[in-house]
């Protein structure tokens, strides 16, 4: 499978795990404590990750068994992209990695399910939620990055297919919308800090090391801020379990494997595709009714995608950010 193919499946697999996501976050608030929620989902996506990395260890070391005793120790090379269990990770840069990812992490969630709570509907909040798109180019030029005409048409095309698709109504500000501006801040930021570190880490452990300090940076304000209901918990434990495997443990993984085969601003548009995947998720499984304004916002999310995706005079397809 090359790259490129990898650059924008894996991107479109984690926007569709997010988007029916969506729904199970929506369920647990107000039910479940925000930070409460996020503590007990980091921790679980702890320790799925830490089972999936013990059975890729057990089929890694019979294989090396199968090939002969005598055989080296394979080192990832070029072609192996994904580097899963293949490589160790320096200890200090994954702390720093992990650290870092894990606060911006646990800042993003925890804003965005405060958001959530204090009622901001789940349309509107997948809207808001999806500026990131915009953030990580918009902080990209900081950092002397140049983006070709094709890039910025996508995007803009995105953002008209977010509005159409998710925002009904009046658009007005509540103090759950400018929360949810600060969770698109933060998820900016996570992606960039993963585009940072992703080539120098083994996906497994990063992904690791991200979850267990974000649980950590969630767990000591719920302990100091909230009083769960343990009893109202577990009647959830369902959809946060659904969370935690699927939003975090599996998509986060992909997102960290994406982010090694494409530019961060790339990919973050391909994200934006969560939104298209809720929506339609629910007309599926939930047997509600798309509008013509939201099957426009769809089609216009996806000619940004393929617009943001064309070859550019002089490059490859997909690798529109260059550092000046």
């Amino acid at each position: 499978m090359k790259n490129g193919f990898k650059s924008i499946f894996l991107p479109l697999l984690t926007a569709a795990i997010w988007g029916t996501a969506f729904v199970a976050q929506d369920v647990c608030a107000g039910n479940v404590p925000p930070v409460t929620f996020n503590a007990l989902r980091f921790f679980i996506a702890v320790l799925f990750l830490l089972l999936v990395r013990a059975v890729f260890g057990i089929v890694r070391r019979r294989r090396l068994s199968a090939v002969g005793s005598s055989e080296e120790r394979p080192a990832r090379v070029g072609g192996d992209t994904t580097g899963l269990n293949n490589n160790k990770s320096d200890g200090k840069t994954l702390l720093t990695a992990g650290a870092l990812c894990g606060l911006a992490l646990a800042a993003a969630s925890n804003l965005q399910q405060a958001g959530m709570d204090a009622g901001t509907e789940a349309g509107k909040a997948g809207f808001i939620t999806a500026l990131y798109v915009v953030l990580v180019p918009v902080i990209g030029l900081f950092l002397k990055k140049r983006f070709p005409k094709a890039f910025w048409a996508g995007l803009a095309l995105a953002l008209a297919g977010l509005y159409l698709l998710c925002v009904h109504g009046s658009f007005t500000l509540s103090a759950g919308d400018l929360l949810m501006l600060l969770c698109a801040a933060a998820f900016a930021v996570q992606i960039l800090l993963i585009d940072r570190f992703a080539s120098d880490l083994d996906p497994i452990d990063f992904c690791i090391a991200e979850f267990a300090f974000a649980a950590l940076f969630s767990a000591v304000p719920a302990l100091i801020l909230e009083r769960p209901d343990w009893g109202r918990v577990l009647e959830y434990a369902l959809p946060i379990l659904y969370v935690a495997v699927f939003s975090c443990g599996i998509a986060y993984l992909l997102q960290i494997i994406a982010q090694r085969e494409g530019e961060a601003e790339i990919v973050s548009l391909l994200f934006c595709m969560e939104s298209v995947f809720s929506v339609i998720g629910g007309a599926l499984i939930l047997s509600q009714r798309m509008s013509a304004r939201e099957y426009a916002g769809c089609a216009l999310i996806l000619l940004a995608v393929v617009i943001a995706k064309l070859p550019q005079k002089g490059g490859e397809a997909g690798k529109g950010a260059q550092k000046e």
